[in-house]
């Protein structure tokens, strides 16, 4: 498959199926995604994979999390779709990075680690897996931040869910690039 096609191709996946994901290959996959453009090469990222009973813990955790501030039915609700849309994850990638005081390193190191991010998804779209990056408000929650064991001057960068894709959504149109390009002579 050309890297064309790939790109093209590549999709958020949301929804696995039932197949374990083995953490060697993600492993073995981020070698290859961490050649990333990073100025001064400090190389600020960190990487947590999340499987077995971190992911139950994980997944109750959301419940918890989503259920907050609702009643009866709705909480409950709430609560057992959070849990089932985790636990349905085969690994979750949790990616951090160092902080830099320094705002425009901080930035540089920022765009890095996101360019980790892409890399891999393109690499397990090679392979047949599919992701999703995610962030949200419950990476800002204490308890997740603990379960996750970041540390302090660390920056969350995202949640990335992979596994075999159950369902591909389609393609969703893009703005031709030319409206977006000016030329300078």
């Amino acid at each position: 498959m050309k890297l064309e096609q790939i790109i093209k191709e590549r999709r958020s996946i949301s929804m696995f199926e039932d197949r374990e994901v083995e953490p060697k290959e993600v492993k073995e996959l981020l070698k290859t995604a961490i050649w990333v453009p990073n100025h001064k090469m400090t190389q600020p990222w960190r990487f947590v994979i999340i499987t077995g009973e971190t992911k139950e813990q994980l997944a109750q955790l959301a419940g918890d999390y989503m259920g907050k501030g609702k009643q009866g039915e709705e909480r409950d609700s709430a609560v057992q779709k959070a849990y089932q849309t985790f636990k349905q994850v085969p690994v979750f990638l949790m990616v951090l990075m160092e902080e830099n005081h320094i705002l425009k390193l901080n930035q540089e190191d920022y765009a890095a680690t996101s360019l980790i991010i892409h890399n891999l998804s393109l690499l397990a779209w090679e392979k047949g897996l599919g992701m999703v990056w995610k962030t949200g408000p419950l990476t800002d929650d204490p308890a997740f931040r603990e379960l996750i064991g970041i540390n302090k001057g660390e920056k969350f960068v995202g949640m990335v869910q992979i596994g075999y894709p159950k369902k591909v959504p389609k393609a969703r149109p893009r703005i031709d690039v030319e409206e977006r390009i000016t030329e300078l002579n």
